[in-house]
């Protein structure tokens, strides 16, 4: 064992952050930890990381090797790159807190032996000055690793992009490696290309160093974790496997809590109707309470806690014609640069194409051009009735002086100030959140406005740019089904595979300047599984009546339970039409395939 955390309770003031967390980290163990934002996973990584003291509960730590990639990497103009390859976490802090600790010891005059201290003191002395001394060709050859330039090196850390200080913190994590036991990082995958993240795949996977990882990158955490812990309201609860294999697992979890809640509640429920009808007609003997008694000893059933989730509908403009956007021969160039030539694109109607690539390639500059927002040479055609809708990853058009509700309002007028606040509620913004200044907002915050804002558009093509990013995998989700019940053209730039592998019919990779295209998903494309699944919204609804299921062949009983998600109610049409399903009013996630282009 590595490190345990057992009970843990954290609370900033009266707001209780965490108030049962546990988790134990074995060597070999792959652990992605995950939560909806806010959920208090990076505090509760801090508390394992001994930055933070847990207010209640036992913490056990094995090892002082530990490496720690933050969730928002360095960007102080104190330190150059080279400072923070050269300080690595945990192993020099050690180090100087042992200094310090001898340093106490001396100078307390105590029973002590001194000359021991000394020999240890000049030892750690040693080795601070090993460390400061780093090989230079060690720390070039660990950027190289991630794509970086040796040339970084003397840059200050506020200098650089947010992708370049995240590889820098990536190499970090490459210069500690060999000492290290555990690596725990926060995001790692955030503001990373596909090229660098399935390159850090791979180094990690080959590291054989245990891991925890909080991320919503749901194919990363598919690739690399053994064990899944979710931190829901304050509560930690463990599955085995991967990210699929959670999904399944939790909603087999749900299911059973709430079928044990509702007959522990059903008998607790006819017990005490008995006891309070005995005490009616023997009122003068105690019957009643050795019934009230039995009543106290049931074993009491914890109810599922529903959590609010984030309801997206994108509605969609009289469709366009079979064809549109048609470009040959399609060049762009920027300041005397080629980013683009000789692009063949030829965009049909309801197609849902993914465009991905390194960093830099012209992912961006792509779509800009395609929306005629810079300028191009070659051919470039638009269909006249195509409404199109833009997302822009940075958000240009939010006015972040305005609050959520003012920004809408200024888009549909102030009689439809109801409807503003009622699609930013949808979104999971209300309160406060929806009256602060937008600058204000965290980037998920931030994201949902932006969808919020195309929401309000009648389109039916959709381009977007980095859809999910900032978002929780819940929040993720939702976005993901709306995209597949969207029968408009979708044309997405994303690093998230997940996406690229549920949402979209084809793919197109940018790289050397050329568009590629690819008649499937990226799973497809790279020849690896695919099972092409998306978790969607379920209705739950009751069997009146027997009937089989002749799409899939299964027989269903009288007062069977049913969850019929959107992307499966055609196979259930004939039933429902028949009244042999009535909804009740439930309401779960489940794993469906995704819907396929009829197209294709």
């Amino acid at each position: 064992m590595l490190l345990k955390a057992q009970a843990v309770a954290k609370s900033f003031g009266p707001v209780k952050v965490l108030t049962d967390a546990s988790l134990q980290i074995n060597e070999g163990d792959a652990i992605g930890l995950i939560g909806v934002n806010g959920a208090g996973k990076s505090t509760f990584l801090r508390i394992l990381l001994g930055e933070v003291k847990c207010d209640t509960g036992e913490l056990i730590r094995n090892t002082e090797g530990i490496g720690y990639l933050e969730q928002f990497p360095e960007s102080s103009p104190q330190f150059t790159v080279r400072d923070v390859l050269g300080r690595p976490y945990g192993r020099i802090e050690n180090i100087k807190r042992r200094m310090r600790e001898i340093e106490a010891a001396m100078a307390s005059g105590g029973d002590v032996d001194w000359n021991a201290l000394a020999a240890e003191y000049s030892g750690l002395e040693r080795d601070i000055k090993a460390s400061d001394m780093q090989d230079e060709s060690k720390l070039a050859k660990s950027l190289s690793k991630v794509g970086l330039q040796p040339d970084i090196m003397g840059r200050t850390m506020d200098s650089l992009s947010g992708g370049e200080r995240t590889k820098v913190m990536l190499s970090r994590i490459l210069v500690q490696a060999d000492d290290c036991d555990l690596l725990v990082m926060d995001e790692p995958t955030s503001h990373l290309d596909v090229e660098t993240v399935e390159w850090l795949e791979d180094y990690l996977l080959k590291s054989g160093c245990s891991l925890l990882v909080i991320s919503h990158d749901r194919y990363f955490l598919d690739k690399i974790a053994v064990r899944m812990t979710e931190i829901s309201h304050g509560r930690t609860r463990e599955y085995k496997g991967n990210y699929t294999d959670f999904i399944t697992k939790k909603m087999l979890d749900i299911d059973r809590m709430e079928k044990e809640y509702k007959k522990y509640a059903s008998n607790k429920r006819r017990q005490e109707e008995i006891a309070e009808q005995l005490h009616k007609d023997q009122w003068y003997l105690t019957t009643h309470k050795t019934r009230e008694k039995m009543i106290s000893k049931l074993e009491e059933k914890e109810r599922p806690v529903e959590d609010r989730e984030i309801t997206v509908r994108i509605q969609s403009a009289p469709k366009s014609g079979k064809n549109v956007i048609t470009c040959k021969g399609l060049s762009v160039e920027l300041g005397g640069r080629t980013i683009l030539e000789d692009v063949e694109l030829d965009i049909h109607k309801g197609e849902k194409i993914g465009v991905f690539g390194s960093n830099g390639e012209g992912k961006s500059t792509l779509i800009k051009a395609l929306l005629e927002i810079i300028p191009s040479k070659g051919e470039l055609w638009v269909a006249p009735g195509a409404k199109i809708g833009y997302y822009s990853q940075n958000h240009e058009g939010l006015d972040l002086g305005l609050t959520a509700e003012e920004q809408l309002v200024k888009k549909i007028g102030k009689e439809r100030r109801g409807d503003a606040r009622s699609i930013l509620s949808r979104m999971l913004l209300s309160g406060d959140d929806i009256d602060r200044p937008i600058k204000t907002l965290s980037g998920g915050q931030r994201a949902r406005v932006a969808l919020c804002m195309l929401l309000l558009e009648e389109t039916n093509v959709l381009v977007l740019d980095e859809p999910t990013n900032y978002l929780d995998i819940p929040a993720r989700h939702a976005v993901e089904e709306a995209l597949n019940e969207y029968d408009g053209t979708i044309i997405a730039i994303t690093h998230d595979r997940y996406f690229l592998d549920t949402v979209c019919t084809k793919v197109a990779e940018v790289r050397d300047r050329h568009v590629r295209m690819f008649n499937g998903t990226y799973s497809e494309m790279r020849g690896r599984p695919n099972t092409k699944e998306v978790v969607m919204d379920a209705d739950e609804y009751k069997v009146a009546s027997p009937f089989t299921n002749w799409v899939t062949g299964k027989k269903y009983a009288k007062n069977d339970r049913v969850l019929i998600a959107p992307a499966e109610i055609p196979g259930f049409q004939w039933a429902l039409d028949q009244g042999k399903l009535k909804k009740t009013g439930g309401r779960q996630r489940k794993k469906v395939s995704a819907p396929k282009d009829e197209g294709n």
